[in-house]
């Protein structure tokens, strides 16, 4: 449920619908900048609830997923 959510985040966030995003995906695939990032854990924060370090050296979605699911 988390993966699905932040896949719908991410595909928002680049306002593409058709997105394919997996596990796997890196946020350097996705072409996303250190802003970009910290927008995007402000989203993470807000939707799930939670609060996530912007200093942690996360690079794929598996990862953020991972964070996420710590913090719930």
């Amino acid at each position: 449920m988390v993966l699905e959510n932040v896949k719908k985040i991410l595909a928002e966030y680049k306002d593409d619908a058709g997105l394919e995003i997996t596990p796997e995906t890196t946020f350097e695939e996705l072409e996303l900048d250190s802003l970009d990032i910290v927008e995007l854990l402000m989203k993470v924060e807000e939707e799930f609830n939670i609060t996530l370090e912007a200093e942690s050296q996360m690079t794929t979605v598996s990862e953020l997923v991972a964070k996420i699911e710590e913090q719930l």
